[in-house]
């Protein structure tokens, strides 16, 4: 799998990760090195330099994490003086949505995965016929994708931060791993996704852009099952 230069330290994320409080997990990701063989998906801008995933079981526990003294703002204010270049920050909280996929593999068996973000970025005319069309009918057909390993979808929450940093807005956020770039490749080139082409079609309505970036992911599991 191609590994692209960080400007933060993944493994020094994974360690200020590993020390935070009721942390169940966090997954770290990085632009991957594949060929856009997403036939179906409009070009988007390069992916983010890096996006990092907390999760928690309370939003009161990951909120304590955003304010002013907390990890995060430890995050940023070393990621700002360490970097050699100019990193913009975002901030967003969200509800976590699993479905099951046919082989999600063991857990802990894969320290690195390849990840497909995808964001809603704009608005649903009417959220609720949106949500409703998308959770009955979209991950029906995600999992099916040949290879996928772990399938989960976000919708936002309002929170408490204490940092200055930007938040983030999006409607909606969606997330599909598979074991490496060539596993994606295989999955995005599928018949599949002209069934998920024809499903996106006959969504509620909606206006904005839809950003996919294949990711390198680098897994912490903190309480192994």
């Amino acid at each position: 799998m191609g590994k692209a230069r960080s400007p933060i330290d993944p493994s020094w994320l994974a360690a200020v990760s590993r020390d935070i409080p009721e942390l169940t997990r966090f997954v770290i990701h990085l632009p991957a090195e594949s060929r856009d063989s997403d036939p179906l998906s409009k070009p988007h801008a390069s992916s983010p330099c890096c996006a990092l995933q907390w999760y928690f079981d309370d939003l009161g526990l990951l909120e304590t994490t955003l304010q002013t003294n907390g990890a995060m703002q430890r995050i940023v204010d070393h990621a700002t003086h360490a970097a050699e270049v100019d990193l913009t920050f975002a901030q967003q909280v969200m509800a976590v949505r699993p479905f099951a996929t046919p082989s999600p593999g063991k857990p802990g068996h894969r320290a690195e995965r390849c990840t497909y973000l995808v964001s809603y970025e704009g608005e649903a005319e009417d959220f609720d016929a949106w949500l409703t069309h998308y959770l009955t009918h979209h991950p029906p057909l995600m999992a099916q994708l040949p290879g996928i390993r772990e399938l989960e979808i976000y919708t936002r929450l309002d929170f408490r931060s204490g940092l200055t940093i930007p938040r983030a807005t999006a409607m909606q956020r969606n997330k599909v791993v598979f074991d490496d770039p060539e596993a994606l490749a295989a999955a995005l080139a599928s018949p599949i996704r002209a069934h998920m082409k024809e499903d996106f079609n006959a969504f509620p309505p909606y206006s904005g852009p839809t950003p996919h970036f294949p990711m390198r992911s680098i897994y912490g599991n903190l309480n192994p099952i």
